[in-house]
């Protein structure tokens, strides 16, 4: 008997499994706010009525609150439910058979995950020493066919950024494609492209509310585009994706500047501290304008994460990304978490007698 089979790209589609089960502990392994969102989102979670959750959701009013909060058009926003599905709705609007997406590697896993559901094909460019955007690489990689560049700004898991420069040049010598320059991690670093929206009509903006918002269980994300470009992705996108808790939270999270602003001075002090005792332990590592630190553990990656969860402290072995191998990921958040974070570093190098490559 014969048993219904999808189409052949969903058949060849990279698989991606996120290692979300028996999380205890403390999570410094998916890039999270660490602490909490901020205390008016709770506030109005608590307003919402029952009432309210028997109607479908509207995004147009929040679009253009957040528009306003981002200076741009309220036409030129989308609310998403995360970037993920801003990737994805990306993705099928604009790969299509025949056409590349152009990737410089190593990056987010999603880009290459919703695009495998296309009937495009995946151009990878490897980054250059010590992470270095491969700019030069890039833009000889870029052909007629290039319909789709996605740009990680600061990038994951590296924590690497990509100069405005750069990115002009790829807007300027891919007039053909779409650019995603995806500012997930923004607040941690402080420079956007997003005034370029509308100078050049192959660029498009993402942003997330899951870091230093604290909103990750809501899934709540934007794309920010030129209108002629953003019309095909409403086209896309179901108009229901958003939901409504998410969307009632929004205004609260936008308005609380002070809670927000704490929070990202937090991870900048931690970060340093974080870098300052990896620096004292002689642990190879990468600067981040995120919140996340990348560190060469080497060989023994498996065996200090694992040693790290037995101290209820989870860290994310990316050893298996492009040019990593042996890398793992440190989610960076409050002090007192990066703190408790840095005593089970040591202690976990200790119990599995960390040594470098070079000198085991």
């Amino acid at each position: 008997m014969t048993t219904p089979q999808p189409r052949a790209a969903v058949r060849r589609m990279k698989e991606y499994h996120p290692p979300l089960g028996g999380r205890d502990g403390l999570r410094l392994d998916f890039n999270e706010n660490t602490f909490s969102c901020s205390p008016r989102v709770l506030e109005a979670l608590a307003k919402i009525s029952s009432a309210e959750l028997t109607r479908y959701p509207e995004r147009g009013p929040l679009e253009a609150l957040v528009a306003q909060h981002l200076n741009v058009a309220p036409a030129e926003t989308l609310l998403t439910n995360g970037v993920d599905e801003a990737i994805h709705v990306l993705c099928q609007a604009f790969l299509d058979a025949g056409d590349e997406l152009l990737l410089p590697v190593p990056t987010y896993s999603m880009y290459e995950v919703y695009a495998s559901s296309t009937e495009a094909r995946i151009v990878t460019v490897q980054a250059g020493a010590d992470f270095r955007f491969p700019l030069d690489a890039l833009l000889a990689a870029i052909t007629p066919a290039t319909k789709v560049i996605c740009i990680a700004n600061p990038n994951s898991p590296t924590g690497s950024v990509v100069s405005r420069e750069a990115i002009l040049r790829i807007l300027a010598s891919a007039p053909h494609a779409i650019v995603l320059i995806d500012e997930a991690y923004f607040h941690f670093h402080g420079e956007t492209v997003l005034d370029l929206i509308g100078r050049h009509p192959n660029l498009i903006v993402a942003r997330t509310f899951s870091k230093a918002y604290g909103l990750a269980g809501l899934r709540l994300g934007a794309l920010i585009a030129a209108e002629e470009q953003m019309q095909w992705l409403r086209r896309v996108i179901s108009p229901y994706s958003v939901n409504s808790l998410a969307l009632a939270c929004l205004p609260a999270a936008l308005t609380d500047s002070a809670y927000l602003d704490w929070y990202v001075e937090e991870v900048l002090a931690a970060r340093r501290e974080f870098a300052a005792a990896l620096d004292e332990l002689a642990l190879p590592h990468w600067p981040s304008a995120a919140n996340f630190i990348l560190v060469n553990i080497g060989s023994q990656h498996a065996a200090f994460t694992a040693a790290m969860k037995t101290r209820n402290v989870l860290v994310r072995d990316r050893s298996s990304d492009p040019g990593c191998d042996g890398c793992v990921r440190i989610t960076i958040g409050t002090r007192e978490d990066t703190r408790a974070g840095i005593e089970a570093l040591r202690e976990s190098l200790a119990a599995i007698n960390w040594k470098r490559d070079s000198e085991a």
